[in-house]
């Protein structure tokens, strides 16, 4: 399958690129969003990229191969964006969520729709994988990651389902018994999404703790991120965007510590300047094009204030 960037013109509008500018792609993915940034900040600038995954970044070296001189590649999670970047940089994107090898590839394990191994691991130097989840953690924590990364309604059901039927080996044995389980409860709501999506969802978020990753290189980024630099984020489901939402929230509103002003006001000096009043969402144009785009939101903001440290 071909490539194809989620809301390409938003991602280079609220960056607002300069030529000479330093940037952070923290989610290289296949380097869709990379080609645009390193045309932008042209021959004087640098792009330093992050991706997990050495296949994604052999596949993006190749694309950007022209511009090799300009980019540094990380091959790291990005919650350690802080201590590999050691200097302020202009501008700073996040693009979360799968990118399409992971779903196209059945030996990553990623997709309920195709036959491969419990894995999911974006990293493939990580040694817990989605098999462990499955086979070792306990009806409880099961049920736990399912609520609360899932968004499952039927947690325990389905959870109880597993430890009975369990070992599983593939994901469609695993997408099978989500099928059976959940199938019927849903077949009165006449539910578009397959039964194992919520489930698959949360298996993922937990073995490579997205969102424990998420706060931290959040954190690091607005750190290294200069005064007047703009940072871009795309996430792709409510529980990924709400996290993202909160921690900018609380950069537009920080709250006091000191006690004597407390006395006088509950918030300081705004820290950041929301770019979008409301998340950007693909147009119908892009959704039909590119069907994976149809749950991205994107939000923008500008540093205005030296973040003091945590």
């Amino acid at each position: 399958m071909e490539h194809v960037s989620v809301l390409k013109k938003a991602v280079q509008k609220y960056l607002d690129l300069q030529g000479g500018e330093k940037v952070v792609d923290a989610t290289l993915g296949l380097g869709g969003h990379a080609l645009d940034i390193v045309k932008k900040v042209g021959k004087n600038g640098e792009l330093i990229a992050f991706d997990q995954d050495e296949r994604n970044l052999k596949e993006a070296k190749y694309r950007l191969r022209k511009y090799d001189k300009q980019i540094t590649y990380i091959h790291d999670n990005f919650r350690y964006l802080k201590n590999r970047v050691p200097e302020e940089v202009d501008a700073i994107l996040f693009d979360l969520g799968l990118s399409s090898p992971h779903v196209d590839d059945e030996s990553r394990g990623f997709s309920f729709a195709k036959e491969g191994p419990l894995d999911m691991r974006y990293d493939p130097r990580q040694k817990f994988t989605a098999y462990e989840v499955i086979n070792g953690y306990k009806e409880e924590d099961l049920m736990k990651i399912f609520f609360e990364y899932g968004e499952e309604r039927y947690a325990r059901k389905i959870a109880r389902a597993i430890c009975q039927d369990r070992p599983f080996e593939t994901t469609t044995e695993l997408g099978g018994l989500a099928e059976r389980v959940l199938r019927p409860k849903r077949s009165s709501k006449k539910s578009k999404a397959h039964p194992a999506t919520k489930i698959f969802q949360a298996i993922r978020i937990e073995v490579n703790d997205e969102f424990g990753a998420l706060k931290e290189a959040l954190e690091g980024a607005m750190e290294r991120l200069k005064v007047g630099g703009r940072i871009v984020v795309i996430s792709y489901h409510s529980l990924e965007d709400r996290i993202v939402k909160q921690f900018f929230k609380s950069l537009e509103k920080p709250e006091i510590t000191d006690p004597e002003e407390l006395m006088y006001r509950a918030y300081g000096d705004p820290l950041i300047e929301p770019l979008t009043k409301k998340p950007l969402v693909p147009d119908e144009d892009e959704m039909k094009e590119n069907p994976r785009s149809r749950s991205a939101k994107l939000r923008a903001y500008k540093k205005i204030k030296i973040i003091p440290n945590s």
